[in-house]
């Protein structure tokens, strides 16, 4: 059976980490809304379009965007994952209250299409809590490769220059700033915190799961609720 694994969180949450473990772990593939958005405004290919262009200054400056072209390339790519036989496992998306339930109207958004995909039974929902300063500490300290994505922590003293799975350069994403995050954090908490609301109204169970502890221990807590 198909499944949609939705994981909810704050930036530094640990949501894509997750993710992929989940994507592991159930066969599913996983959809990172965030890292999809950076390749599609920061293209070069794209650079000439006035949309794309304010859509990667109001990206690289921490703000949510615009709920109606996200759910359209999400719709899109949920559609593409859905025929090809796998299940999914999101992070970063829904990012709106809108998104969520009212992308195309009232009542219609990503939750309704999902559940028109796999059922309301075969979709979950997760929830990583952090503290705030955890989240400007976690991403103010964060790489990503520049050729495969790998995310990796640094300290100050021993910041790495190659990504060791595939040799990559690192680079400090746009969005990895404290002041950004910030920024980012208020953004999560206006746009993206009354999903949990809206989903616990037309009956789903979100699992909340403690974000602050090492990845192996937060998944070993997201298996046991999720089972």
């Amino acid at each position: 059976m198909k499944k949609a694994i939705m994981v909810f969180g704050p930036p530094g949450a640990g949501k894509g980490t997750q993710a992929n473990l989940l994507a592991g772990k159930f066969s599913l593939l996983h959809f990172d809304t965030g890292k999809y958005i950076e390749g599609i405004v920061h293209d070069k290919a794209n650079q000439s379009d006035p949309l794309i262009d304010k859509l990667r200054m109001d990206f690289d400056n921490g703000l949510v965007l615009d709920p109606a072209w996200v759910y359209k390339i999400v719709k899109n790519g949920t559609q593409k994952i859905f025929d090809s036989g796998f299940g999914i496992v999101f992070s970063g998306s829904p990012r709106t209250y809108t998104e969520a339930f009212e992308a195309e109207r009232p009542g219609m958004g990503l939750i309704n299409f999902l559940e028109s995909l796999f059922g309301k039974d075969n979709i979950q929902a997760i929830l990583l809590k952090v503290k705030p300063e955890t989240s400007i500490q976690r991403n103010s300290n964060r790489l990503i490769c520049s050729v495969c994505g790998t995310a990796v922590m640094y300290h100050e003293h021993m910041r790495p220059e190659f990504c060791p799975l595939c040799g990559g350069l690192f680079k400090r994403r746009t969005l990895d700033t404290p002041e950004t995050i910030k920024i980012r954090l208020g953004e999560y908490a206006k746009k993206t915190e009354p999903i949990i609301e809206g989903l616990k109204k037309v009956g789903y169970e979100v699992l909340e799961v403690d974000g602050e502890p090492l990845p192996y221990i937060v998944f070993d807590e997201v298996i046991k609720k999720l089972h």
